[in-house]
């Protein structure tokens, strides 16, 4: 999450917390697509991960974000005297910073596919330029290949502290996540409460597939680790108590309400007053709503804290005032572009939302369960109800590209949005995914040399 929500509007019921998600509904028309990603930044001299304020005479993370703000004229982001970010007052784009340094563009909301694509060649071309400055580069894989936890820096985000204290008390990955990985997401649109639980249906069920087609993390600590996506593995041991499938969203009576009591059950971080972030962990909200948490007697929830405490549930897909897909590692910008195309083509057409559904209907919660046990080992080779998803994968691109071409947004040169899933028809015809042609490459011409993959993953 790029900022922390600054909304002091006090709630006290349930009800209200209902309301706030409701309030998200949007006319079809006005329906956007946000996309975010996130990348390693290294000193291409010796790959050693960047620290927030440099070493050696070398900038760092700080300085990283200093050109940006320069080159872009974004507002600052500061936590206490430390810059963490940027924003765009205008469009709404931000630059944030994860725990582990990992440096992440929240993408404005936007149109159409092509606008995510140059705002994506944007980006990069800026970031690139103030990183070649300072003996940067960045590096675009799920997991990062040499690093230790050990070697990895510490980025000076209060909520980040809170975090990594309690992240191994309800895991045992959870560290790993926060400090050495990399997502891309996308960000879309609901109409009401019913076109709600449909997209979240059709998107947590295909979240596996798109696991499976973006898997991209298959070193780690300089050897392969017996993945594809490890980055997806890591999720299953993080914290089951705010991650996972939620198979509740696929029983009758799914709404509004029955996630606010899913939120509701996911204990709290921290509640932040003013700069300060005061540590809940374990904390239930219900106490807060009534002003009883013991940490801070007294203290009643505002529409802050609601916002804040949803930004830290982790599910495949996570529900805000938009649907946001979280199943897939970082990549190329292709990959990327492609991950956009994949739900803007299966969510935002009617058609292709109502095929997708009729396919992923008769699966079980106990069928997607296990394919999401099984994606980060064999990606397209799962299986699901006696299918791979390399077969379901070609039946969803062509729903998804018929949707693109049922919204007809074209370029200047007259191309739909379908072009950007090529890539992906590329990936069912191969029935390689890229962690795949990773792991040929070390076998063959790096010779077992991890390192060579930051040239190869280099964005």
């Amino acid at each position: 999450m790029a900022r922390d929500v600054t909304d002091l509007t006090p709630i006290a019921s349930r009800d209200e917390l209902v309301a706030w998600f409701e309030a998200g509904s949007k006319p079809p028309g006005t329906f956007r697509i946000g996309t975010e990603h996130e990348k390693f930044p290294f000193y291409t001299a010796d790959l050693a991960p960047v620290p927030y304020e440099g070493r050696g005479g070398k900038g760092g993370i700080r300085a990283l974000l200093e050109g940006m703000q320069r080159r872009s004229g974004w507002e600052p982001i500061h936590d206490g005297e430390a810059l963490i970010g940027l924003f765009d007052p205008g469009a709404g784009g931000a630059i944030s910073l994860e725990p582990g340094g990992q440096f992440e563009l929240s993408g404005a909301p936007l149109e159409n596919l092509h606008q995510t694509r140059a705002e994506f060649d944007a980006h990069l071309i800026d970031a690139n330029a103030v990183a070649a400055e300072q003996g940067q580069a960045f590096l675009s894989l799920g997991m990062s290949p040499i690093w230790s936890l050990g070697q990895t820096p510490v980025m000076p985000k209060s909520r980040y502290k809170i975090m990594t204290g309690y992240m191994p008390k309800v895991g045992t990955r959870g560290l790993d996540m926060m400090f050495r990985t990399c997502t891309v997401q996308v960000n879309l649109d609901f109409a009401s409460e019913a076109d709600m639980v449909r997209k979240l249906q059709v998107s947590l069920a295909l979240q596996p597939l798109a696991t499976a087609f973006f898997a991209n993390s298959p070193f780690t600590e300089g050897r392969p680790n017996g993945f594809l996506s490890a980055r997806s593995e890591i999720w299953r041991d993080t914290d089951n108590n705010r991650a996972g499938m939620l198979p509740f969203a696929f029983e009758p009576g799914m709404g509004f309400e029955r996630y606010v009591d899913y939120a509701l059950s996911v204990p709290m971080y921290f509640v932040k007053r003013g700069e300060v972030y005061h540590d809940v962990s374990g904390a239930n909200f219900r106490d807060l709503l009534e002003g009883r948490l013991p940490h801070l007697p007294g203290e009643r929830a505002t529409l802050s804290d609601w916002a804040n405490h949803l930004s830290t549930i982790f599910p495949e897909v996570r529900l805000k005032r938009y649907l946001e897909m979280r199943g897939a590692d970082a990549g190329s910008v292709e990959h990327m572009t492609a991950l956009s195309a994949l739900f803007v083509g299966l969510l935002y057409d009617d058609t292709a939302l109502s095929a997708a559904h009729d396919l992923i209907a008769p699966w079980t919660a106990e069928q997607r369960q296990a394919m999401r046990d099984d994606v980060p080992r064999l990606a397209l080779r799962t299986m699901i109800r006696g299918r791979n998803l390399r077969d379901v994968g070609r039946e969803v691109l062509s729903i998804a590209r018929a949707g693109l071409a049922r919204r007809a947004r074209v370029n200047a040169q007259g191309q739909d949005e379908g072009r950007y899933l090529d890539i992906l028809d590329r990936r069912i015809d191969s029935g390689r995914v890229a962690a795949e042609d990773l792991l040929a490459l070390y076998q063959t011409e790096w010779n077992g040399r991890v390192e060579k993959v930051f040239e190869t993953g280099r964005i």
